[in-house]
């Protein structure tokens, strides 16, 4: 008849005493409970390894931290393992492996991960926002969480003042950003699924509104106000090269003289820091050549035109220019942005052809089709009409009547 071990009792196990070698009381099913001499407990299964039938041990934990009966419950676990062929101590090392991992993949590690690989797909400027609203928004509260952890419900708590403070255009950013990065996780490996995918839905959507703008006819109010307001030559000189070149207000502030071709009158600003990531060359009006002359002696030995005051290392603000717009009396009547605006209305107005002025704009073709069979710049054409602008501007700071367009300028036939 098969000998059967009697199962240990919870006064058995308490009242153990130590002896001068350390001894093994059995439980029964491999389990037993080791004592040491100086009087330590340990809770121990033993077994044969799967396929190679070699005894070994693995710990359980602790007597009185683990008791007879989760003890019981852990050996029962571990003889479940065996009967898959799956040892028990490969196991536990692979999920602590897996533990320590997802730990270690914070939020903010992860994000760092998705934004090095983010940053080369979109300009300079849109990666700046990028991860200024990270810092802003998310990494002071979340940033150390595991990403594992991160729920749908504290991440719709952690958004609720933007929210109630009215930011709902800063809410989608975040949204759309965090959003990328679990996806990110996801397709690494790191999590399973995404389960912030529907949190944009707990807020109201943001309300589009048209950036304030001039008038054409209010052009010399701005040319006056620029040439004649108490500003720093570097602001002014920023505000009237936007004016004149028609980018944006990021792309204006980020000039590098390495971009300026001299000889060839023209910007040649790279895909990095555009907003669609493209190249976009700019011709160079005489006016805006007259721009980087007078800049030349301030930051000629700098790397950006347009160098910011407080470290002359990095460029001018993109905001630079908005804050001299309020100050001389145009807030509420106009951005920097709307100078954009400004330029394609008054253009328009004078007949040049649309297709010169949204390529001037650097806006992309949204008939990918056609975008992917018309590359052409229509360079020269666009020096006529950039010509035309600035001369335009010009005039708008005198009596002079403004200039009528070359109504020949079509691109096509």
């Amino acid at each position: 008849m098969a000998r059967t071990t009697k199962q240990l009792t919870n006064t058995e196990v308490k009242q153990a005493k130590p002896r001068g070698r350390e001894y093994n009381l059995a439980d029964g099913h491999g389990l037993y409970l080791r004592v040491k001499p100086n009087g330590a407990k340990l809770w121990l299964f033993q077994y044969f390894k799967p396929f190679i039938k070699k005894r070994t041990n693995i710990s359980i934990g602790k007597y009185p931290a683990v008791s007879l009966a989760d003890a019981r419950k852990q050996a029962e676990a571990y003889r479940g393992l065996l009967a898959k062929n799956v040892d028990p101590k490969e196991e536990r090392s692979r999920e602590a492996s897996e533990h320590a991992t997802a730990h270690r993949n914070t939020l903010k590690a992860v994000a760092l991960e998705w934004y090095e690989i983010k940053q080369d797909s979109v300009s300079d400027t849109y990666a700046f926002k990028v991860k200024q609203g990270l810092d802003n928004h998310i990494f002071p509260i979340m940033g150390n969480k595991p990403i594992h952890k991160i729920t749908a419900p504290e991440t719709i708590a952690l958004l609720k003042p933007l929210a109630e403070a009215g930011h709902f255009e800063t809410i989608r950013k975040v949204c759309r950003w965090i959003n990328e990065i679990m996806v990110y996780a996801v397709n690494t490996g790191v999590i399973h699924s995404n389960p912030l995918s529907g949190i944009s839905k707990a807020f109201k959507a943001p309300k589009y509104t048209n950036m304030p703008t001039l008038k054409p006819e209010q052009l010399p109010d701005l040319v006056k106000a620029l040439n004649e307001a108490k500003l720093t030559v570097m602001t002014r000189c920023l505000a009237l090269w936007q004016l004149h070149t028609m980018v944006r207000p990021g792309e204006a502030a980020g000039t590098r003289w390495e971009e300026i071709d001299l000889k060839a009158k023209v910007w040649k600003i790279p895909a990095s820091r555009m907003k669609a990531s493209q190249d976009h060359t700019v011709p160079l009006s005489g006016q805006a050549l007259a721009i980087l002359k007078e800049m030349k002696p301030i930051s000629g030995r700098r790397e950006h035109v347009f160098p910011s005051c407080t470290n002359p290392r990095k460029p001018a603000s993109s905001q630079t220019v908005n804050m001299a717009l309020k100050r001389i009396g145009f807030k509420g009547k106009l951005v920097s942005h709307g100078m954009r605006a400004l330029a394609s209305t008054t253009l328009n107005e004078q007949r040049f052809d649309p297709e010169l002025i949204e390529v001037a704009l650097a806006h992309t073709e949204k008939n990918k089709i056609r975008a992917a069979y018309n590359r052409a710049e229509y360079l020269e054409q666009r020096r006529v009409m950039m010509q035309w602008w600035s001369d335009h501007i010009e005039e708008a700071n005198t009596d002079k009547v403004p200039a009528k367009s070359n109504k020949q300028l079509r691109v096509v036939s």
